[in-house]
C-alpha cells in the first residue's frame, strides 16, 4: 500500500474499496474501532470490522472496541514505520482506550488488498 498523505485519505479515499474487494478478509479482524486523529489532514472515523460490517463511516458512532487518538503526523509516521506505535504509546501521544490488544490486529487492516 502507499503510504497516504493523511489519515483523512487514509480512510476516505484508499481503505473503502479495499475492505469491499475482501470483506471476509477484514471481518476477521473482527473489532470495531473508533479512530480520533487531531490537526490537519485528521478526522473521526468508526471502522467497523465485525461481523456486522465491514464499514468506514465519518464521525463517533458507540460500541467501538477500540477507540485511537493520535495526531495526524504522528499516524502518518506509524503507517510507515509501524514499530514506531509503542513509542508513541509509551510517550502518550497515542492514546488506545478499550482493548489494547485490538490495535495489533490494524496492521491487518493496512494490509488488505
Amino acid at each position: 500500500m502507499a503510504v497516504p498523505q493523511s489519515a483523512a485519505e487514509l480512510f476516505d479515499t484508499i481503505l473503502p474499496p479495499k475492505i469491499t474487494a475482501s470483506p471476509d478478509k477484514a471481518r476477521e479482524i473482527n473489532a470495531i474501532y473508533q479512530f480520533k486523529i487531531t490537526g490537519d489532514g485528521g478526522g473521526e472515523w468508526n471502522v467497523d470490522l465485525s461481523s456486522a460490517g465491514p464499514a468506514i463511516t465519518k464521525g463517533v458512532k458507540p460500541g467501538a472496541n477500540c477507540t485511537i487518538e493520535v495526531a495526524n503526523a504522528d499516524f502518518v509516521n506509524m503507517l510507515k514505520n509501524p514499530a514506531l506505535g509503542m513509542q508513541l504509546f509509551m510517550t502518550g501521544k497515542l492514546k488506545v482506550a478499550g482493548d489494547p490488544m485490538l490495535a495489533m490486529k490494524l496492521q491487518k487492516l493496512f494490509a488488505l488488498g
